[in-house]
């Protein structure tokens, strides 16, 4: 995988400690590798196969799926995380958006307390919480990319590698999977670079293409990736992913897009109650992807903007809204007011889920109380007016197209 030498390598070392601030570099190992390449990638056959109203379904389990939810759930037998997750209270709202509701109040008791955030461009802070400190025991496992691949046409994979001295200086070869402690959904995880590099919470190609990575290799409709930025409520400024399996099909995966540039399948998206950039892949070209989506990303940190990605399968923005299949994966990014300071956790909080559709409720009585008019008055607070998101449309555009 080539290097992205954008503007998060240039943040990462305008933000990079010096040597003698640096915590103390130790090796986090675990018991096994994931290791994958191309042909793993599930490109049929994913769909929900079943009407929003009929609730949850089983579906199929990949290789990934079996290692990451099997381990996850050793984790739990083994009381590693701040609190048992069962299965979750949920409640579809009422209207249009059906917008999942989810009742999960001990991860707003006990989970930790988030950082206080000033900048987008915060610097890393090793006496703050960071994710050398985390148990040896909360590692599920590396997942590691085989040899460099040709890309393969869709439905075909041709796996080869060349030696092991061609890769370009900074690639990453392999990130840590490990449990979030204070689990939102079922399987909810973080995706991690090398700890010891302590990168601050900006979004990077190499990270991001695991995460596009990770969503292809689970079989399962709702396993999702996401990533909150400093200042679009990240709790920690450490490089991370979240990925966590929803059992709800969301609007966004099926709604309408504008098409902005046909060469990069990038769009803006619609019929939603958080309008945002999309791009779409149907697992083709995943390194072109990821270097798109970040220089989306860098030009929103360069402009001081927060944002929130998310990736889930879904349509092609083209298809009919009621297709059942996912074919693709769609790679949603919403520029959005920044929130500084430390986040009141009492507060129904906008950030990657609550965009797009999945609100994690932390009382009984917001549980009950909530309706889709309340949800999407409090979404859209979180908004960029629409004359400064019309223009960032057009520079964003611009951007793309130079």
């Amino acid at each position: 995988m080539a290097a992205y030498l954008g503007a998060s390598q240039v943040l990462h070392e305008t933000l990079g400690l010096p040597s003698q601030e640096q915590p103390e570099r130790r090796t986090v190992s675990c018991g096994e590798d994931f290791v994958y390449g191309e042909e793993d990638f599930v490109l049929c056959g994913v769909g929900w196969w079943r009407s929003r109203s009929e609730g949850p379904a089983s579906h199929t389990m990949s290789r990934f799926d079996r290692a990451l939810q099997s381990s996850w759930e050793e984790k739990m037998k083994l009381g590693l995380f701040r609190y048992h997750l069962g299965e979750l209270q949920t409640r579809i709202l009422p209207g249009n958006v059906r917008f999942v509701a989810q009742l999960n109040i001990q991860r707003g008791l006990e989970r930790r307390r988030p950082q206080d955030i000033q900048s987008i461009r915060q610097k890393f802070d090793p006496q703050q919480f960071h994710f050398n400190k985390i148990k040896p025991g909360e590692i599920l496992f590396h997942m590691v990319r085989g040899p460099t691949p040709h890309h393969p046409s869709r439905g075909c994979s041709q796996f080869q590698g060349g030696p092991p001295d061609s890769k370009l200086p900074g690639t990453l070869d392999c990130i840590l999977v490990v449990i979030n402690v204070s689990p939102l959904e079922f399987g909810h995880v973080l995706f991690i670079p090398d700890p010891a590099l302590c990168l601050p919470q900006i979004l990077t190609q190499e990270l991001l293409q695991f995460g596009l990575e990770s969503v292809l290799l689970s079989a399962h409709p709702g396993f999702r990736v996401g990533f909150n930025s400093l200042g679009a409520f990240a709790s920690v400024n450490h490089l991370h992913l979240h990925g966590f399996y929803l059992d709800w099909e969301l609007l966004i995966e099926t709604a309408p897009g504008e098409l902005l540039c046909s060469t990069l399948n990038f769009h803006f998206l619609r019929g939603v109650p958080a309008p945002g950039f999309l791009f779409y892949s149907e697992g083709e070209g995943l390194e072109a992807l990821a270097h798109n989506v970040c220089r989306v990303t860098d030009y929103l940190v360069d402009k001081e903007i927060a944002h929130n990605v998310f990736v889930t399968r879904g349509t092609a923005p083209g298809e009919p809204t009621h297709s059942e299949t996912r074919s693709g994966i769609r790679v949603l990014i919403w520029a959005r007011r920044s929130c500084f300071g430390t986040k009141e956790e009492a507060a129904f909080n906008v950030a990657l889920c609550e965009l797009a559709g999945h609100l994690p409720i932390k009382t009984a009585q917001d549980f009950q109380s909530l309706t889709e008019t309340a949800a999407i008055h409090i979404i859209q607070r979180y908004l960029l007016p629409e004359p400064q998101l019309s223009q960032l449309r057009g520079q964003l555009v611009t951007l793309l197209t130079e």
